[in-house]
């Protein structure tokens, strides 16, 4: 990015970007075929205020070199190169499986994750886990708005409610006789943090107990749940989100409990989950993140297998969804301005109870809470709102049988999507891929050896880059979204300037980004093929 242009970004916010009052200015992008646009929102009383859960304990990084307004005097966007890394690495996260022997046998070989946040606080969340008392792994990419506290809910109780619903009839009675003894509850999920992840703990044994109501009514089924892996996932996304409803319906006595209940209600999440088994691999998918694969051909080229659909106006299978859904009457105002009822990009979210309820539940739950704009919470009731509900937790399920040729799942919200496409994500890893294998193969030497001849090949190395690579593949899909020019290289001083936004601007140029990527072991999918 040259000095123009970076002044043209700050001189442009300056002189457009007015905070004043109660309104408040909302930066709202929309996906274009052939590129990214803005739009600014200006109201008064805006359903998706730009605030979040102000428990004052929020996945943050480090905010050092960040600016928090255009105003300031003395505004850069100078960052060193050391800088730029410490910023974007905050949030890297890995795992590698290995069995109690320290093998390898299962079809996960390993997961790299890294997040960066625009909102302040973030709005985004993540969560993976291994399964204990079922078989595979679970990852989740969960986008928040209107506040992170949806997000941050759906992260942490939408993998054991998926758990749950697996679970065999005994195992779901061992659990409730160990309950009801008050004895340890053997765990079903061992969960792969962050150690900046935050957890509510104030209100953790409320989603214990409802998770209990939930493995009762499965209890209570005639015969046997068995549910299928799919049946599992759909029935845990209503299930959850039916809860978040009735949570904030439910007298509570404690005001923390009701507030965090109302918040996460009142502010809504997509999410998108993959479950791997061997070579099973199903995705769930509710609102418009996105999973892709990462397929090596025979020829050694790679190409793209799209997972999931994005759910928004742009999609006409959602736009004939809701048209069945509700009277023809509505079907001029079911999209306004590519957003369901002109709100929401997403036509299937969490929470968001404000397009789910009718407005006299709406009314009634509200008008006892002390202070709704305290909690972000704005009393909005769309235009042509008549035939709730007119959002669903629902996810679409996509089933895939892993080859030997399916290398990599990458997760993501889409901040990373806005910015780069697919071919392009899978271009990346790809090429991350080969330079760690370039960078851990030995290298070979001549003989005779002398000091020249090895410092030469040092220099070579140095030369390509290797020395300065990302480890974590999460950190070079970021640097490249939020860094790259038209040429598809990463420009320092762009990188530099997107990195220093000040926060009532970033949001105009890049959302929080989630990205989650999971490798592939090839050598167990090819052994299962063999066997089977």
């Amino acid at each position: 990015m040259s000095r123009t242009v970076s002044s043209w970004i700050l001189s442009s916010a300056r002189s457009s970007i007015i905070l004043q009052g109660k309104g408040r200015w909302y930066s709202i992008r929309i996906p274009n075929r052939n590129k990214n646009k803005w739009k600014l929102v200006f109201s008064k009383t805006c359903p998706h205020p730009a605030g979040s859960c102000s428990l004052g304990r929020t996945f943050s990084f480090p905010k050092a070199f960040r600016h928090t307004s255009t105003e300031e005097e003395h505004f850069s966007f100078q960052l060193s190169p050391a800088q730029i890394n410490d910023i974007l690495r905050a949030g890297e996260l890995s795992h590698r499986t290995l069995d109690l022997h320290g093998k390898n046998t299962s079809s996960v070989l390993r997961f790299e994750s890294n997040q960066l946040a625009s909102n302040s606080p973030m709005e985004d969340r993540r969560s993976a886990a291994t399964c204990l008392q079922t078989a595979g792994m679970m990852f989740g990419v969960f986008d928040g708005h209107a506040g992170a506290a949806c997000a941050q809910a759906v992260s942490e109780r939408l993998l054991h409610y998926i758990a749950v619903s697996l679970l065999p009839r005994q195992s779901l009675e061992e659990i409730e006789l160990a309950v009801e003894a008050m004895k340890p509850v053997r765990p079903i999920l061992q969960r792969h943090r962050h150690p900046n992840d935050v957890e509510y703990q104030e209100i953790s044994s409320r989603y214990f107990e409802n998770l209990r109501v939930y493995w009762q009514h499965l209890l209570d089924l005639d015969a046997e749940p068995g549910f299928s892996l799919e049946e599992a996932m759909i029935c845990a996304f209503k299930r959850l989100d039916s809860d978040i409803s009735l949570e904030v319906q439910a007298p509570q006595e404690n005001e923390l409990m009701r507030n965090i209940a109302l918040q996460v209600a009142f502010s809504g999440a997509t999410a998108c989950v993959a479950h791997v088994d061997g070579v099973h691999l199903h995705v769930a998918n509710t609102g418009d993140c996105r999973a892709i694969l990462g397929v090596c051909e025979e020829d050694g080229t790679w190409s793209t297998l799209p997972l999931t659909r994005d759910h928004n106006a742009y999609d006409e299978f959602e736009i004939r969804r809701l048209k069945r859904e509700h009277p023809r009457s509505e079907e001029k105002t079911l999209f306004v301005n590519d957003r369901l009822l002109g709100i929401l990009m997403p036509s299937r979210a969490f929470g968001d109870v404000q397009l789910k309820w009718s407005k006299e539940l709406q009314h009634s739950i509200l008008e006892n809470t002390c202070d709704v704009e305290a909690l972000n919470i704005y009393q909005y009731v769309p235009p042509n709102y008549h035939t709730p509900p007119y959002l669903t937790a629902e996810p679409e399920v996509t089933y895939h049988k892993l080859r030997s040729k399916d290398k990599f799942l990458v997760i993501a919200s889409d901040g990373l999507w806005e910015m780069l496409s697919n071919e392009k994500v899978v271009k990346l890893v790809a090429g991350h891929l080969a330079e760690l294998n370039m960078q851990k193969s030995p290298l070979t030497f001549k003989k005779p050896i002398n000091l020249g001849y090895m410092h030469n090949l040092l220099l070579q190395r140095k030369s390509k880059g290797l020395a300065s690579l990302d480890q974590n593949i999460g950190t070079h899909l970021i640097r490249h979204a939020i860094g790259s020019n038209e040429y598809g290289e990463v420009d320092p001083e762009k990188l530099a300037a997107m990195l220093t936004l000040p926060e009532d601007l970033a949001r105009m140029y890049r959302d929080d980004i989630t990205v989650t990527v999971v490798y592939f072991n090839s050598q167990t999918i090819e052994d299962y093929y063999r066997s089977h």
